[in-house]
């Protein structure tokens, strides 16, 4: 990464620590002030981590995830005062990140726009009245409220948290008579990692489940205006929770569909007013209609920003980071290849054996395999996107071709569980 930065120039607020570890080989000495919660910080060992990565000169404890107030931090830490850029390091941070990076005059999301995309029934409310396409939806209180819900839609519904990310708490409801004994895993999903101690409050919305292939769209954004775009194709689990399961860069849909998924993410992003950053949402293609799943303001997980940057060979986080400090660099506008992850999912239970490592690199076109999960590690079901146990990353010419080789690779792992 060639972005250069002096000392405290760029805050972080929130730890996502595979995304710190990938800043270690790439950010410059004493660059980084990491802003965290002062429980989450003593929790997860953030201030000796960060002694371990030279870029991070510091780290301010600071209560962000509920009820934050960027005025008293910068008056607390006039320091901030040198940052030239600011940037969420994960979803739960994206409210906060846009309200620092307001009140010192940096380019950023916006606090409204940041607000809307942190919160999953203002997003249905703001893309109805934009005129997207929807799911029928409805913000609920009880399993019973759902179950009728559920009944009148067809017997099926969706149950997510309103305010959660990488799919933790939602699930795919096939009969009413089971909206009851599911109501708990939404209603009190299961705290991240990164969460405060103080919790996280969340709402329970219910929408009618769509049927189709489902697929997302990047936007890079300076100023309201769109200055890159890609569309990714997805897959996900069937069966209760929609857990994804890979990734291709860029989309195989004919060109009339790529289109018209990047007008529509477009229009999201000026109905919310985002103003600089990235929106990452996703799509499902129903009849040819792109009906709206989820939005946020942050960079896509998932191993998407790598897809995307080996794909159109690029930087596409540089590119984001100096979108922040207020340039408009220059993406190229189609890729030159193709890009997949696919992610490994060992069964239920003690890993009692791992093979197949060596056979999964010598596939041809796999870059990278990363294991999660290692032998006397306890495996559950697979519910999010923390549950998985491992990814391979894999090019190819077109989006077929890298597809192809990362199932295939994938294949060549052997997780044996008791």
């Amino acid at each position: 990464m060639q972005l250069d930065l002096g000392r405290d120039e760029m805050v972080i607020v929130g730890a996502s620590l595979g995304m710190l570890r990938w800043f270690s080989e790439e950010l410059p000495a004493d660059s980084v002030v990491l802003v965290e919660e002062p429980d989450v910080i003593e929790r997860r060992g953030l201030e000796r981590f960060a002694r371990e990565m030279p870029f991070i000169s510091r780290v301010v404890p600071a209560e962000y995830q509920i009820g934050f107030d960027a005025a008293a931090l910068v008056i607390r830490e006039p320091g901030l005062a040198a940052a030239r850029l600011v940037m969420p390091g994960l979803e739960y941070a994206v409210g906060a990140t846009a309200r620092l990076a307001e009140a010192l005059g940096l380019p950023g999301a916006g606090p409204a726009a940041a607000d809307v995309f942190s919160d999953k029934h203002r997003m249905r409310l703001l893309a109805a009245e934009a005129g997207l396409a929807n799911p029928a939806f409805a913000l609920v209180d009880s399993a019973a409220g759902a179950t009728e819900f559920a009944r009148r839609h067809g017997g099926r519904c969706v149950l997510k948290p309103t305010r959660r990310s990488g799919s933790l708490g939602v699930q795919i409801i096939a009969d009413p008579a089971e909206v009851a004994g599911a109501w708990a895993g939404t209603a009190s999903p299961e705290d991240p990692p990164e969460a405060t101690g103080r919790g996280l409050p969340t709402g329970v919305l219910v929408e009618q489940v769509i049927d189709g292939r489902e697929h997302s769209v990047e936007l890079l954004v300076a100023d309201g205006e769109v200055i890159f775009a890609n569309v990714t194709d997805k897959r996900v689990l069937p069966g209760r929770s929609p857990v994804e399961t890979g990734h291709t860069v860029p989309t195989a849909l004919p060109d009339p569909t790529r289109r018209a998924l990047v007008e529509v993410a477009t229009r999201l992003a000026a109905a919310a007013g985002f103003r600089t950053g990235t929106l990452h949402s996703e799509w499902i293609v129903a009849d040819g209609v792109p009906t709206l799943v989820e939005c946020a303001a942050r960079l896509p997980g998932d191993m998407i920003t790598a897809l995307v940057s080996i794909a159109y060979e690029c930087g596409f986080i540089e590119a984001y980071l100096r979108t922040l400090c207020g340039e408009r660099p220059a993406l190229p506008a189609r890729p030159t290849g193709a890009a997949a992850v696919e992610f490994l999912l060992a069964a239920p239970g003690t890993v009692t054996a791992v093979d197949g490592l060596r056979a999964a690199r010598r596939v041809p076109g796999v870059l990278e395999v990363q294991l999660d999960a290692a032998v006397g590690d306890t495996v559950t079901e697979v519910t999010s996107s923390l549950r998985r146990s491992g990814h391979l990353l894999a090019w190819g010419a077109g989006p077929a071709e890298a597809t192809d080789a990362a199932g295939k690779a994938a294949e060549q792992i052997l997780f044996t569980t008791a």
